[in-house]
């Protein structure tokens, strides 16, 4: 059989799409090692191949060049009279230039579960049984030593050291709806930098230079940009140097893929299954929203919302793993896509839903890419709003969404448009089953209560024991789906609004920055958690007469109103009145700002637990799945007041002996936990 001596290599128009075709290169190369290639490819990505020392012959093919023009180019290859005609175009030049072999299409059977283009690519020369081009010892893009020499003297003139760790930022792309907005770059780049003390490059062409030129200009810490001053070549070196490259899908990102260098990847509307990176270490930051991938040139909902919603948060967390130190919990951490869109319900309370923010956390880190959204009410959606870990909050409003089958039906109807595919019922309810089920939702997770038949899965409800913390038993939704819970991350939103307002609120009463501040929160929903106000009164003075600040805080509710005013009449020293005033992110910031919490079993308390403030909570009802083993405060500086008065079973609000259980925890008590939590003494 005559020897291959001639390859013709039909590469494509795009640099990123034409480096795709790389490894199907190499593999010719290692197959016929005594061949001389040549290669036709576009104006774009002729860069790749001029001056190339693994190429015999370039031919630059303009198609937007005049019709003579091309039929004189395959006339001219025809008259060549190749050995091997290898066409990634699957064009009909491929398909009828005379050849002695051609290899023309992708075979169907070549890459049966696996879509990248890269593989696809390889199954065009498949029937020649090459398998791949790991045996080629020199890549089809050699970086020559000048051009290292090259790239070294730029990180040189930018004072880079040879001990410091480099991270790679490509922030450009050809289209314009795969950019992850420039500002996000900015913040991502300045955290970066802050935690782990990396030198960052700017790289790119010519067209990403006033994106290159923004970035460098707003960022807080200085960063090294050379966009636009880097060959195709010098840039693979610097690629190679470095310890990381952030991209979005452009060609850089193929590009280090080739080299295998770590990747972190930003992708919007384009499928990653298909484009994404393949290097030995690589990672993709997406929001799986219902309508991704799309592949259009123009988002057809005019949001852009696949790119627009990725958090410097997200890309953050998915770098961490590259740079934190292999076996730290962030560096080693498993990551999962078996789920795309992922909705927790939790439509109780507020306290119950600060207690139930570790799961988003533990679900965000192991589906990074996931769309996470909450269902909660009306009045706790404060607790959620801003968390890093979400993307959506769902507000079922009873008065709206209950009032008949017509606005009901309509909330089923959108969460059906954003096609669920797992959904967490943290506390068993009807509704909430009933929605999950009916939202077409396929696996659905719950408690086998009220209506647990709808659930797919469900877990034994044993909550009224007590046996555990209300947050473990969260916890539980999480290890059923196979994630083991790091160390618990409680959620507290509080905003800049809120940190201006308490400026404001400590000035108005005269709170300076030295002075320590005990907040007492003496509400609660039941009067059977209700500590006597006069008594709340006492311990105010007592602590007042120590130098301590005293602010009384109350919700809008009218019995926590009531109560509230009660402590203030009752106490003979001065107090700052918070009834109302403070909604959930003011109140985080309250809580943060103070050095004592005194409160009721209540949400507040939990919020205080969630701030790390020191916390009494006086506690009443002697019931196991309402005890303070199951709703204590979770922080360790925390002090949990309650007493067993006998009862045999607690009647809560409807209480025949006076409460006693709260009268038997006396105001010495009370001061005794507050000048330890103070060190009063």
């Amino acid at each position: 059989m005559n020897p291959i001596r001639k390859i013709l290599f039909i590469t494509l128009s795009n640099i990123g799409d034409c480096i795709l075709t790389l490894p199907v290169l190499d593999a010719l190369r290692s197959r016929y090692p005594g061949a001389s290639i040549t290669v036709f490819c576009g104006t774009r990505p002729k860069v790749l191949f001029e001056h190339n020392p693994v190429v015999g012959d370039l031919i630059v093919f303009d198609k937007h060049g005049p019709l003579r023009d091309k039929i004189r180019l395959v006339r001219a290859l025809a008259s060549r009279k190749y050995d091997l005609v290898v066409d990634m175009r699957n064009s009909l030049l491929g398909l009828f230039l005379p050849a002695r072999i051609r290899a023309w299409g992708t075979n169907p059977f070549a890459f049966c579960g696996a879509a990248h283009m890269k593989d696809r690519h390889a199954s065009v020369i498949s029937h020649l049984g090459i398998v791949d081009g790991a045996a080629v010892h020199s890549p089809s893009l050699p970086v020559s030593e000048p051009e290292r020499k090259a790239a070294l003297d730029l990180l040189k003139e930018a004072g880079v050291n040879q001990d410091e760790r480099i991270v790679i930022v490509s922030a450009g792309a050809r289209s314009i709806i795969k950019r992850w907005p420039a500002e996000k770059f900015v913040c991502l780049i300045d955290r970066i930098i802050e935690k782990y003390r990396v030198r960052v490059v700017l790289i790119g062409d010519q067209d990403d230079v006033p994106i290159g030129e923004y970035i460098a200009r707003q960022c807080r810490y200085p960063v090294i940009d050379l966009t636009g001053r880097t060959t195709i070549f010098q840039a693979a070196a610097l690629l190679q140097l470095g310890d990381l490259l952030i991209t979005n899908d452009s060609a850089n990102l193929h590009l280090a893929s080739y080299l295998n260098v770590p990747v972190l990847a930003v992708f919007g509307p384009t499928d990653d299954n298909k484009y994404g990176p393949w290097s030995s270490r690589s990672s993709v930051v997406k929001k799986e929203i219902f309508c991704r991938p799309c592949c259009k040139a123009q988002c057809r909902f005019k949001t852009l919302a696949c790119m627009q919603l990725i958090t410097t948060d997200d890309v953050f967390r998915q770098a961490a793993r590259f740079l934190e130190p292999e076996g730290t919990t962030q560096g080693s951490r498993v990551i999962s896509t078996e789920y795309r869109r992922i909705i927790v319900m939790r439509t109780d309370r507020m306290g119950d839903l600060i207690l139930s923010t570790p799961v988003l956390k533990e679900l965000r880190m192991r589906y990074p890419c996931a769309y996470l959204a909450v269902v909660v009410r009306p009045y706790t959606r404060a607790v959620v709003d801003g968390n890093p870990y979400i993307d959506e909050v769902i507000v079922y409003d009873k008065k709206v969404h209950d009032a008949g089958i017509f606005p009901f039906w309509g909330f089923i109807s959108g969460l059906r448009r954003k096609k669920f595919d797992l959904a967490l019922v943290l506390h068993p309810n009807n509704r909430d089953h009933l929605i999950a089920f009916l939202s077409g939702i396929r696996r659905r997770i719950g408690y086998d209560r009220k209506m647990g038949f709808l659930l797919t899965d469900r877990l034994a409800h044993d909550k009224h024991l007590g046996a555990k913390h209300e947050s473990d038993y969260s916890l539980d939704m999480v290890r059923f789906i196979g994630i083991e819970p790091g160390e618990k991350e409680f959620f507290l939103p509080v905003t800049r609004q809120a940190e201006q307002w308490l400026d404001g609120f400590f000035k108005a009463a005269g709170i300076k920055p030295s002075e320590r501040v005990v907040v007492i929160n003496p509400g609660a929903s039941c009067p059977s958690k209700i500590w006597p106000p006069e008594r709340y009164a006492a311990v105010a003075d007592a602590l007042a007469a120590h130098g301590c600040r005293i602010v009384v805080l109350a919700g809008p509710d009218p019995l926590d109103a009531d109560t509230a005013a009660k402590v203030i009449r009752h106490m003979k020293a001065k107090a700052v009145d918070c009834v109302g005033k403070a909604p959930v992110p003011e109140t985080g910031a309250l809580f943060r700002r103070s050095s004592l919490i005194i409160s009721a079993d209540t949400g507040p308390m939990h919020i205080a637990s969630a701030a790390g403030t020191a916390v009494i909570a006086i506690f009443g009802r002697n019931q196991s799945g309402i005890s303070p083993i199951r709703w204590g405060p979770v922080n360790k500086n925390s002090v949990v007041l309650h007493k067993d008065v006998g009862c045999k079973a607690c009647l809560a609000h409807d209480c025949r002996k006076g409460f006693a259980c709260l009268s038997a925890i006396s105001v010495a008590d009370v001061l005794n936990a507050a000048e330890t939590l103070l060190r009063l003494k």
